[in-house]
């Protein structure tokens, strides 16, 4: 992979020269000591972005004294059954959040197709210099069982790995991401300048973002990920990015605020993923739905295995004899292309 940008310690080597002397005089004092440089300096954050680690660590207090970024996955209060989840996982998997206007990503609902990863997901976390190495740890062990998490609900091959991986996180401060655009080109060869505008230009309301790539003759097939996590974040907020934008990143691309128990509702009432969070990304990889299906020919299927997943107290007989041919139908075209529409990042 391209090298990494801001990342790792600077290796430093210390040449001693010894000399002997035969002279029968005192001996010579010994040179003053030069101390080693075991470990860089700390980086000095701009006051930008220090003014950023405030404004963050203000927002997640407030979010938590009024009873949100929950971690509990939902409960009682936040009851779905199968027409829920069946409905929800359509208005997640099968509409875009954001589309690009004038070199933005500006947030406006727009329908679009099935995506997801045929290929193995390898996850690579990319640290600024100005995380530290005890951060740089704890963010490691939380996106290590972040992965383990998506792999059993998915059933797909999702891990970590110690290199950039192909869905690349990058962790870093407000002067450090300005700086990436070099490293995003030698990553994502070709990407637009409207894509790298989205990362160098992130406004400050923009908490965290993920953009996903698909090759021309795939276009719904992800083939590379790049995520971006402010390092200004508060532990809270910093650990829900990691939830949200990599699970987004593998095919559930909207944020709705009719979708509940959910982490993709931007109300923030849940920090981390849901129940039912899980159970829409068991359904995205399930081979009966094949990339570039839109919502209506994906309706009747989700809604097959959303039953699967929760069962209701009626008979699943309630599912038509339509809904399951059309099931076995597309189990058998699960080899088929794709159906074609235009490349696009996300």
């Amino acid at each position: 992979m391209a090298r990494r940008l801001l990342s790792g310690l600077a290796l430093w080597s210390t040449l001693t020269a010894l000399a002997a002397c035969d002279m029968a005089t005192a001996p010579l004092a010994p040179p003053p000591a030069v101390p080693r440089p075991d470990r860089p300096a700390p980086v000095v954050p701009s006051a930008e972005s220090q003014a950023l680690t405030e404004r963050y660590a203000r927002v997640e207090a407030d979010l938590l004294t009024r009873g949100l970024l929950r971690t509990d996955g939902g409960g009682a209060d936040a009851p779905f059954d199968a027409d829920i989840l069946a409905r929800n996982f359509n208005r997640i998997a099968l509409y875009d959040e954001f589309v690009p206007v004038s070199g933005r990503l500006v947030a406006r609902e727009t329908s679009s197709h099935l995506r997801r990863w045929d290929a193995p997901v390898r996850i690579g976390l990319i640290f600024g210099a100005s995380v530290p190495a005890w951060v740089q740890a704890r963010d490691r062990a939380t996106v290590d069982a972040l992965a383990d998490r998506l792999r059993t609900a998915s059933g797909h091959d999702i891990r970590t790995t110690p290199d950039d991986g192909n869905l690349t996180v990058f962790v870093v401060n407000e002067d450090e991401r300005r700086a990436l655009a070099p490293h995003l080109k030698d990553l994502v060869p070709g990407i637009t300048s409207d894509v790298l505008r989205a990362v160098t230009d992130m406004p400050p309301t923009t908490f965290c973002l993920i953009i996903a790539f698909s090759a021309d003759a795939e276009p719904h097939v992800y083939r590379r990920a790049i995520g971006i996590i402010r390092a200004e974040h508060p532990p809270l907020l910093r650990k829900s990015c990691f939830h949200e934008e990599i699970t987004q990143g593998l095919g559930l691309a909207n944020d709705s605020p009719d979708v509940r128990p959910s982490i993709f509702n931007d109300d923030e009432e849940f920090a981390l993923l849901t129940d039912q969070d899980l159970l829409m990304l068991t359904i995205l990889y399930d081979r009966r739905l094949i990339p570039g299906m839109t919502a209506a020919q994906a309706a009747p299927i989700v809604r097959v295995i959303a039953y699967e997943l929760r069962p209701d107290p009626e008979p699943i007989s309630r599912i038509s004899a339509e809904d399951h041919e059309r099931t076995a139908f597309a189990a058998d075209l699960v080899q088929e292309p794709a159906y074609v529409q235009p490349a696009s990042d996300r």
